[in-house]
Formats: C-alpha cells, structure tokens, sequence
C-alpha cells in the first residue's frame, strides 16, 4: 500500500518525462528507448522533487550531474537549488562557492536575504558577501555623497565665472572635479552600488595621476605673467596612457563583464571596488603626488611679488591641506604595499580630499578674486574703491609716479615712510594713493614698501657682503634689526644671516 500511495505521487512527473522523451502511454515497455528508471535517475526534475521534499543529499548530486546544461535560465535555477542545498547540509564553503557561481550569471544580490540560508548566515564568508554586494548606508557614505555633490556644484560655479582668469578656472574647476568625482567613487563603493551600477567602477582612477599636475600648473598661471604653453601638456602624458590602458582593461568591458571581475576579487579576499593593479596605482599616484607637491612648493617660495596677502594665506591653505593629504595617502599607500588592512587610514585621505573641495568652495563663494592670483579683477577685488573719484588714465600716471618715487627716487628708504607721506608727493589723497597700491601692485602699503626693502637689502648683502647686517637694514630703511629680520624671513623664508651664508656658499 505504501509502495502505491509513493507511484501515485510521482505519477504527474513520471508523465511529464515521459512526454519529454515523446513517450506515450500506449508505447509497449519493449519499445521504450530507455526505461523508466534510467529517465528519472539523472532529470532535473527528480532532483527539484528531492529538493522540495528536503532531501538534499540526494538532490545534491541531481543537480551538479545537470550544472552542464547550456540554457542559462536552468543553470541559475540550479547554482541557486544547489547553494540552497548545501546552507541546508551545513556545508557553508561549498553553499558560497555556488552563490559567486549564480551572481556572475545573474547578478540578484536579493538572493542572499532567502531564509535557507539563515543557518549560515553567521559565517564570516557569508556575511562578507552579503556585506559586500547589498546596498547599505553610513553615516560616512551619507557625508562623502554629499560632499561630492558640493564639489560638481563648485566646478560648474567656477567654470562660469568670468572674474577668474581662464586658463586658471580651468585647472582649478578641473582640480575640485576630480577631487569630487573621486569622493563620489569612494560613496557609490561604500554603498555597494557599484555592483548595481557596474559603469561606477573605477569610475575616477584614470584620473589618480592628475591632482600634481593641475595643482602645479594652476600655481604656475597665477603666479607669473605668461600664459601656458604646448610643453605644459607634457604634464598630461600619464594620465592619458593610464586612461589608455584602463579603456582596454576596464571600461572598455560591459557591467556583467565587470560585475564578474569585482566579484572575482572579493573571492580572492580582496575589495572589489579596487584595481587588479591597485598596489602599482597607490605607487605610481604617491610618487606623482610627492613629485609635484615639491614643485608647488619651489612655485610658492619664488613666486611671491605681486600677490595680495589674502591670496598669499589663501595659496598657502590650500597647499598644506594638498600636502596633508600626499603625507596621509603616502602612508596609506605604505600599508596597502605591505598588504595590511589600513583600518582608519582610509578615510583619512578622502578627509582631506572634502577639506580641501569645502575650502575652495568657501573660498568661491567668499572671496573669489584669489583664485586669479596676479590676474585678479580690481572692482571684484576691491569694490570699496568703485565709487572713488579715481579714473583709468589718472590711475595710470599716478602708477608711473609712484614707481619713479620708489624705484628712482627711493622714497622707501626714509624710515619715517606713511601713506600720507607718499600721497602728499603724489599730490593726491591718502585714499587714492592706497586704492593706486592695491589695484595695481595687489598689495597693501607696508607689503608694498617692504617689497622694495628687501629687494635691495638682497641686492646689497650680494655686493657687498663686508657690511654688517644692521647696517644694511638702516641703508635700506628699517630703524631696527627685529623689523628687518622679520620683513626678510617672510619674503624669503630665511633670515638675513643665512641669506648671507648661502651666498657665500655659493
């Protein structure tokens, strides 16, 4: 009875395969190309039954016999069937392996969350791929998503603004684009979205040679006089063959292509939104970051004359938190060449990166006409003076006044030196003697007599080295050696005594 009731249950599966095979019912038994038992024992079907009456171990076998089939609708019905099997026999390491084998097929991440797995759940494999691939939010990737959206909005509103010299919104825009498109990465990658947007992948990393270069060749424009030229694209030369080399290793794939390459590393036990090439990446962009950080500084220190103190503080901002970030990053770069984990190092740069996007995007709204540097706008730069009474051509021979009184008859020398003083021989006022300062030279009065101070005092201790140091501060017109001293190591980073030791040196 009980052999009977088990043949009725199978009955419509037995019919089924029979009908599959183009069997029917009247056929003789000796007519049958196979029998009924070869039919069943290896059929997909057979091994669904064992599955749906939970017994795995013989489904198991079923479905790896059948895991050949090329239809790919039924081999992801049976890596799901067979991951499902083997969460239910405990076996959580063959259980993933088949899981990895579904998603590269049909990327369903959902699939995770069915409740046979809830056995091995607790696994830490398993929890490093459900982590891994299912969509979640920080507070981190909340702030950087936010963050990156300031940046796009920063460069658009730097791109349109006509107060800043060309060339230099250009390299600037650029600058704060890829620092944002880069943040953006690093959010659609904490959020695991990159998996559901595979396009996302490495999506700022041709760009990882870049920031030295745009940063130095933006210091470069605002800090002389003359325009970029052709050599400068030489700067450009490694990013376009790292870009080169990405399209045809990266980019140039489709997201399923992509998605397989991403989930290929997480099963090697690395992080999927990396590069295959990721420590040779973190090599090559710290050298560039080094490099070219060393050259901003060479630019900062010998490009001074003519920029605004506000400028100068501002230049000087931006270039410690860019090398806040090369020193962090070189770090980080340390630890990920040394295969080490770097915990809390790798929120430490992209810190740095939104500092650096937020100070700029302060500075754009606030106090925009230092982006420019010696190309500022004078109405922008100094709107108190608008409404002065102050015309373009007196403006200009009140200039040429000024320069023979300083450089001809060097007025600066008298230590009793004040802005009355100085509009008085200009026969004009005390404000449009310090309105002709700031628009033309970009500098306030004392910055612009102490210029002239210490260019001779530079010039006298190189011809003639006998004298002593406070002799030269009194021919130069300072009235005491701390004044001097301090005006001196501030235009050129040393004092007096060394100045003269390097010289002899030399």
């Amino acid at each position: 009875m009980r052999q009977s009731t088990h043949y009725i249950v199978l009955l419509p599966l037995w019919l089924n395969i029979m009908f599959a095979y183009g069997i029917t019912v009247n056929s003789s038994y000796d007519e049958l190309p196979i029998t009924p038992a070869e039919i069943f024992k290896d059929s997909l079907e057979w091994a669904d039954y064992y599955f749906n009456i939970h017994r795995f171990e013989e489904a198991v076998p079923l479905y790896q016999k059948n895991l050949e089939v090329k239809d790919i609708q039924q081999k992801t019905h049976i890596l799901k069937k067979l991951a499902l099997s083997q969460a239910a026999l405990d076996k959580p390491t063959e259980s993933i392996s088949y899981i990895y084998d579904y998603l590269k097929i049909d990327f369903h991440p959902t699939f995770l969350l069915h409740e046979d797995f809830d056995n091995i759940r607790h696994e830490s494999d398993f929890a490093t791929l459900s982590g891994t691939v299912l969509p979640k939010f920080t507070i981190w990737s909340i702030f950087y998503f936010f963050v990156s959206l300031i940046g796009l909005y920063i460069t658009f509103g730097l791109l349109i603004n006509k107060k800043i010299d060309n060339q230099a919104r250009v390299l600037i825009a650029t600058f704060v684009f890829i620092h944002s498109l880069f943040i953006l990465n690093i959010c659609v990658n904490q959020t695991n979205y990159v998996f559901e947007f595979p396009h996302t992948y490495l999506m700022s990393t041709w760009s990882s040679l870049l920031y030295g270069p745009l940063l130095f060749l933006y210091f470069k424009r605002v800090s002389k006089s003359s325009d970029l030229g052709k050599k400068d694209l030489l700067h450009f030369l490694p990013t376009v063959a790292l870009t080169t080399y990405l399209i045809f290793t990266v980019y140039g794939f489709s997201g399923s292509q992509k998605i397989i390459q991403m989930l290929q590393r997480l099963e090697e036990g690395l992080n999927p939104g990396d590069s295959t090439k990721l420590v040779l990446l973190v090599a090559l962009k710290a050298i560039s970051l080094g490099v070219y950080a060393f050259f901003v500084h060479l630019l900062i220190t010998k490009n001074k004359t003519g920029l605004s103190k506000k400028t100068r503080t501002w230049q000087k901002n931006i270039y410690l938190i860019h090398v806040g970030y090369v020193l962090v990053y070189i770090v980080y770069g340390v630890y990920i060449i040394a295969g080490v984990n770097s915990g809390t190092l790798y929120h430490s740069p992209i810190i740095l990166m939104s500092t650096m996007v937020l100070y700029i995007g302060y500075a754009a709204n606030v106090q925009p006409d230092v982006f420019s540097g010696l190309y500022s706008y004078t109405n922008r730069l100094f709107p108190k003076y608008v409404k002065s009474g102050l015309t373009d051509s007196l403006s200009e021979e009140l200039k040429e006044n000024l320069k023979d009184l300083f450089q001809n008859e060097k007025l600066y020398r008298n230590c009793e030196i004040n802005l009355d003083m100085v509009a008085k021989k200009l026969d004009t006022t005390r404000h449009n003697a310090s309105q002709l300062i700031n628009e033309h030279f970009n500098m306030s009065f004392r910055e612009f007599v102490n210029s002239y101070r210490i260019q001779e005092a530079k010039e006298l201790l190189e011809k003639k080295s006998e004298l002593n140091i406070i002799d030269i501060a009194y021919e130069v017109g300072y009235n005491n050696k701390v004044s001097f001293n301090k005006a001196f190591k501030k235009d050129t980073q040393l004092t007096p005594s060394e100045y003269l030791y390097h010289i002899k040196q030399g």
